[in-house]
């Protein structure tokens, strides 16, 4: 009965929300030729980067601070379980030498798309997440291959590591507010400033999607 009322629930939300979607009115303003009538003051070439990082970065840095803080209450989560545990248990899965062997090799191949993303993110589809979510992958890969261990307790040049991009970008809006409003580039410096933004998201974002996975997967008998 009660998985019934929670299907029940379920359709009759969904049909709300359809019907709202429905009588939506149609948007007031174009905003393919807002972005694109100002796509030469943003500072890239890209109109996707350049809502991300300019037209509505406030939004971007608010994501940013979400996954940051997703990973700091995992992180406490686990400490907190880590304590009150009486006594654990170590898995290891007898890893294939040849998984390892081809991780190793796919590893500098995935650094390199992943700044191959950095890069082109300016001018076409790419950008800070794609790159740090490949960085992250490869992290991934590396672990389940048993070459890198799960996070315990993060030292201070990982923490710094973690917080860094969310810290750049933080910097950089609280010296464009002192210029008037928050992350608006002047038109000179903007290209520099959303490519040293993305540079810091790239690794931060990289080093928080790979501590989702290596937190979670953590053994608390296991030295990080």
């Amino acid at each position: 009965m009660k998985r019934l009322l929670v299907v029940l629930g379920a359709v009759c939300l969904i049909v709300l929300l359809l019907g709202a979607m429905h009588d939506l009115a149609p948007a007031s303003v174009e905003l393919h030729a807002a972005v694109a009538a100002n796509l030469t003051a943003s500072g890239v070439e890209h109109p996707v980067t350049a809502v991300l990082l300019n037209f509505r970065g406030y939004d971007t840095l608010l994501e940013i601070a979400v996954l940051l803080l997703a990973l700091i209450v995992i992180l406490a989560i686990g400490r907190e379980e880590a304590s009150n545990a009486e006594a654990t248990v170590d898995v290891r899965l007898l890893v294939s030498p040849v998984l390892q062997t081809l991780a190793k090799l796919a590893t500098p191949l995935m650094i390199m798309v992943a700044f191959y993303l950095l890069w082109a993110g300016s001018f076409r589809p790419g950008g800070a997440f794609q790159a740090g979510a490949v960085l992250a992958a490869a992290a991934v890969l590396l672990h389940l291959a048993e070459l890198l261990p799960s996070w315990q307790s993060p030292g201070a040049r990982l923490r710094l590591g973690l917080a860094g991009g969310f810290l750049i970008f933080l910097a950089v809006g609280a010296g464009s507010l002192m210029q008037g409003a928050l992350l608006e580039y002047p038109l000179e410096q903007a290209g520099a400033l959303i490519l040293l933004i993305e540079s810091g998201l790239t690794i931060s974002l990289g080093l928080i999607l790979a501590g989702l996975f290596l937190l979670l997967s953590r053994d608390d008998g296991e030295t990080s």
